[in-house]
């Protein structure tokens, strides 16, 4: 190594690059996951021109998006655009946090409101101006959107961006804060779901990225929405924006492990059948004081599901409507709050309780109030004493069937975990706080002592809190200030590390990542298969590497249950194969609610086997309707292939990006090499360097490991040692040293005869001499890229191609004597580096007028579109014309005649202001769309600087 190899190093490794995969280098090398070919894809393709507005990464659930999301970061971070937002549901703040940190070796923070005050105590007025990338949930960017409308940020990323899919009408109150905060921001959208029951879905994702990309929502149904709607031409508009990619199209790179079915059937004992039906019966009828009609429909669906989950959770919750009850005999005004004391122990999933608060509201907006004509006493303890017997039966039982059966499954599960190589860990899932108590309590005292670790979202129980003031302590600097995502982190990590059986609520069916557990036991199986969807998700994911086990409880002597799990299993096919019901049915059908919703009017209505078996028929076939083949074919036609050789280009965008890291990984090791000198012991085998003297006060002495031998190492190596990259004090100490370095012209002698492998290009050069000189071209348009230029002749007045100069970097070096380059030598070198810039500047301004041509082409037809909606409003006022002229014909009174000319008259004069409207709009529009366009070109325009590097005389020996 010489001072002008690490120089050279330095730059190419840290440069700008042009679109395609030279802009991606520098987050590839940085980021510690593996490369997945259509990850680097999809990131280029977010990277690709500052000019779009912003990009919508759809592709298939387990694809990895947040890997693709966080390339995107990851590479602006390394161009100094340090301005980017993560938009996300709060459960997911914290997983987003330690991916960007782990992964990607990015400063993130999660800000709520605790750490929002917190930083403006300590002087920041506006907390979201930091130097961290920022992440925060939906409703508190919504909360917040003042504070961050007033940043210009670079990048908004926007996890599950399906949420949105509603933004553009004005009752979304979230959607419609969010466009008001990100107004004119680059956004990236990501979701897997982008369509699930309607074209105009897209029309919401569309507008939320820019209002300028089609037009109004009434003109976009028409264009599109119809039977006649033109999806070819819906998916060529949607091809500049959207990014979709199938699992089928990647098998080659990824490895998707099976999903297997166990189904646990248990038969209750007699008496607890008779309890269930005798509750059952219970919560069928009508006029009951324990439920209150306003919440008749929320509070069922909870008992309901407590009901057939633990006989532990139906006593603790009966007992809360006994105290309601009680309460009722003093004072029917001094009611206990059922609802909010019911719900507090038990989980609903969160779009369920929406829709049924709503219905509770709306009962309170007709009048519909309980006890209003008074309590009748005797009706009342009659109330009173039933509840109680119930209670005290649920109690009498001990340990149910299904908690019984609840060991065996565990039995077969640690079967099949040996049997395919997996750790003994097991995710257990209730849907009820009091059976995961309940559950806890019977495996510690069966076998399980010491190995169970529960999670249920808040952090008052006193073993999370003992787990989190434990993980505390263990990871100083990982806490994010936020206390619920770092309670959730260390209840990973507690399982992962300690525990052998996690039982879980729905808190933690979004945001906890479980790849290293193959084992899923649903103890209750929700009715939304959405919702069983994301359980399975938690282990069935990218980065398992073993066959999945799910668990069922099925209820032998229950035949609605029977029905349920038939419906779940065979129509949703949620529970085996590879992919499960993200791939197919479950984007198809309405809203999982919605389905909860009409199963839970199956069991309060149907009390025969014969109503059952006619409802769930009746059911089954309104999804087969549902699942239409049209909206299934469309969905192929618009997000099928953008390009349809997607296998070929990947396997070629594969090899080049390793080749790129291969590069890099050795130039940046060579290159701390000879800076570090004898500060460090380097180990060339493995890419470890021992820092025995750091050349700053923040950068530490001991041991590192190159960023890309670490996909290669475990978890334990990981914290032993620090990983060495490009954005790491020491990375970034190093590059700044080998550019400092102020380098003479001197003679440097390359040694061919000591490179291992054959280098043909270099060999007819063995014995030669020349000059050669490096220069930095730096192009600023809509983008800034640098080149780095090597022009290079040899003494016999031959010049060499950039790429073999190239190769003589590849060995090794040694510097001789200062040499004067002669004048005739160093014009020719000056004047063949003004053919490289200019030809380079042709090739940066072809590609420039590309995507230049392609935007232009947007505002061009949302131009179009926005036309094309005055004109409509014309269309139908002369329909609506046409219709009163021809009803005017067939009036027959004075009075009808009077009213149907002056119903002409009105028409006439819409029609008029619809004729106007069109030349008014059609002059704003294109003014508009025009002054968008000479923006446009304003920005096209090339701004270049050209940085002479080092000139050398070079030998090749």
């Amino acid at each position: 190594m010489t001072p002008f190899h690490s120089q050279y190093f330095a730059y190419d490794i840290t440069r700008t690059g042009p679109p395609g995969l030279e802009r991606l280098s520098q987050s590839l090398f940085n980021a510690s996951v593996d490369l997945n070919p259509h990850q680097v894809e999809a990131a280029l393709f977010a990277l690709r021109s500052s000019l779009n507005p912003g990009v919508l990464l759809c592709d298939e659930v387990g694809l990895g998006k947040t890997i693709e999301a966080g390339l995107v970061l990851c590479q602006l971070w390394a161009e100094r655009k340090r301005k980017l937002l993560v938009i996300c549901p709060a459960a997911l703040r914290k997983q987003w946090q330690v991916e960007l940190e782990e992964k990607f070796h990015l400063p993130a923070q999660v800000i709520d409101q605790i750490v929002y005050n917190k930083l403006q105590k300590e002087g920041k007025t506006n907390p979201f101006d930091n130097k961290a990338i920022n992440i925060v949930s939906y409703h508190y960017a919504a909360r917040k959107a003042n504070e961050i409308r007033a940043i210009a940020w670079d990048t908004v990323v926007i996890d599950e961006a399906h949420k949105l899919r509603n933004s553009h009408r004005e009752k979304n109150v979230l959607g419609q804060s969010l466009r008001f905060a990100l107004e004119n921001r680059r956004k990236v959208l990501l979701t897997a779901t982008p369509l699930q029951n309607s074209l105009t879905e897209l029309y919401g994702l569309a507008s939320f990225i820019d209002e300028q990309l089609f037009g109004d929502y009434p003109t976009f149904r028409t264009l599109y929405c119809g039977s006649d709607g033109d999806v070819s031409d819906l998916k060529a508009r949607l091809g500049t924006f959207v990014k979709r990619t199938l699992r089928r199209d990647v098998l080659e790179f990824i490895q998707y492990t099976e999903r297997n079915l166990i189904t646990i059937r248990f038969r209750p004992a007699d008496g607890e059948q008779k309890l269930y039906e005798a509750v059952s019966e219970f919560l069928q009828r009508n006029g009951t004081y324990s439920i209150p009609p306003r919440q008749r429909h929320l509070l069922t669906v909870v008992m309901r599901k407590v009901l057939a989950s633990s006989s532990s959770a139906l006593a603790g919750t009966l007992d809360v409507i006994l105290e309601r009850l009680k309460g009722l005999r003093v004072d029917a005004k001094q009611r206990v709050d059922l609802t909010e004391r019911i719900l507090a122990d038990e989980q609903i999933d969160e779009e369920l309780l929406e829709q049924l608060l709503e219905e509770s509201e709306n009962s309170a907006a007709v009048g519909y109030d309980d006890e209003e004509a008074g309590i009748d006493q005797e009706k009342l303890e009659t109330e009173i004493n039933e509840v109680e017997q119930f209670a005290s039966w649920a109690r009498n039982i001990g340990v149910d069937t299904k908690t019984k059966s609840l060991t065996k499954a565990l039995s077969v599960g640690w079967k099949r975990m040996k049997q395919l190589g997996a750790q003994q860990k097991a995710v257990i899932f209730t849907e009820s706080r009091r059976t995961q108590k309940y559950l806890s309590e019977f495996l510690e005292n069966n076998g399980y002592a010491g190995q169970v670790v529960c999670f249920s979202g808040g952090g008052a129980d006193p073993q999370i809190k003992e787990i989190y003031h434990k993980w505390v302590l263990d990871n100083p600097g990982k806490a994010t200030g936020s206390k619920a995502a770092d309670i959730r982190h260390a209840i990973i990590d507690e399982f992962r590390l300690r525990s052998k059986i996690l039982i879980a609520t729905e808190a933690a069916s979004e945001g906890f990542n479980l790849q290293f557990c193959s084992l899923l036991i649903n103890f209750d199986l929700p009715w939304n298969p959405q919702r069983i969807e994301q359980r399975i998700g938690r282990i069935h994911r990218y980065g398992q590497k073993h066959d999945v086990v799910v668990i069922n409880f099925l209820n032998a002597r229950n035949s609605a249950d029977a029905r349920v799990y038939d419906l779940l299993q065979h129509k949703f096919k949620l529970f085996e194969g590879i992919f499960g019901a993200s791939d197919g049915i479950l984007g198809q059908t309405e809203s999982g609610a919605g389905l909860e919703n009409k199963i839970l009017g199956i069991y309060q209505n149907c009390r025969s086997e014969e109503q059952i078996t006619a409802a769930f028929d009746k059911l089954r076939q309104e999804l087969d309707e549902e699942i239409q083949d049209k909206l299934r074919s469309t969905r192929e036609k618009i997000f099928g292939h953008f390009d349809e050789d997607v296998q070929k280009r990947l396997k070629v965008q594969h090899t080049e990006a390793l080749r790129t890291l291969d590069r890099i990984s050795g130039n940046l090791w060579r290159l701390t090499k000879h800076i570090l000198g004898k500060r460090a012991v380097f180990d060339d085998g493995s890419l470890f360097f021992h820092l025995k003297d750091s050349p700053k006060s923040n950068i530490p002495a001991g041991t590192y490991s190159l960023a890309r031998k670490r996909d290669r190492e475990d978890t334990e190596n990981e914290v032993k040692h620090r990983v060495y990259h490009l954005a790491h004090p020491l990375g970034e100490w190093c590059i700044s040293a080998a550019k400092k370095s102020k380098l003479p012209v001197n003679n440097v002698f390359f040694e061919l005869s000591d490179y291992q492998t054959r280098l043909s290009a270099l060999e007819p050069l063995k014995g030669f001499s020349g000059w050669l000189t490096l220069k930095l071209l730096r192009i600023e348009s809509f983008d800034a890229e640098e080149h780095l230029l090597f022009t290079a002749v040899t003494d016999k007045g031959q010049n060499l191609d950039p790429e073999i100069v190239e190769q003589m970097f590849r060995l090794n070096g040694t510097v001789g004597e200062i040499c004067f380059i002669p004048p005739d030598i160093e014009k020719r070198l000056s004047g063949d580096s003004t053919v490289f810039t200019d030809a380079t500047l042709r090739k940066s301004a072809e590609q420039n007028g590309s995507l230049f041509q392609e935007r232009r082409e947007q505002l061009y037809r949302w131009a179009d579109d926005v036309v094309a909606a005055a004109e409509r409003e014309l269309a139908m006022a002369k329909a609506a014309l046409r219709i009163a002229e021809k009803e005017a014909g067939s009036a027959t009174t004075v009075e009808e005649q009077h009213a149907s000319q002056k119903r002409i008259a009105e028409l006439e004069s819409k029609k008029r202001k619809a004729r106007r409207r069109i030349d008014d709009v059609e002059d704003e529009i294109f003014k508009k769309r025009n002054e968008l366009i000479v923006q446009l070109e304003r920005r096209i325009s090339q701004k270049t600087t050209v940085k002479n590097i080092f000139t050398l005389r070079w030998t090749i020996r």
